[in-house]
């Protein structure tokens, strides 16, 4: 599933504790995994907008034409209503989406 297709909240929710923690049994480790992976999502998103936005670039524009760049403005307002990274990552643990493994320290 794309990011963009997530159907992940886009305003605040109130989750249940148990059922985020039922997996891994500790709120701490499940909100660390959670964690990890909406700074992937965020890393994902981040440069698939560079690239976009990278394409309208133009290196030697006055500052007006900066401003005047509809394609620009409109890809980021596209961008700006897509869903927190930190919401993709709670909906994708809550389907269980999300691949971890634990290491042991005992080797």
């Amino acid at each position: 599933m794309s990011i963009k297709d997530s159907k992940a909240e886009l305003s605040t929710v109130t989750y249940d504790k148990d059922k985020i923690e039922k997996k891994v049994g500790s709120i701490y480790e499940a909100i660390v995994i959670m964690g990890k992976r909406a700074e992937q999502v965020n890393a994902e998103i981040r440069a698939e907008l560079h690239g976009k936005l990278d394409e309208f670039a133009v290196h030697n524009a006055t500052l007006e034409e900066v401003f005047e760049n509809r394609e620009q403005i409109e890809i980021s307002k596209h961008y700006e209503k897509l869903a927190k990274p930190t919401s993709i990552a709670i909906k994708e643990w809550l389907d269980d989406e999300i691949y971890f493994r634990k290491t042991d320290d005992k080797q």
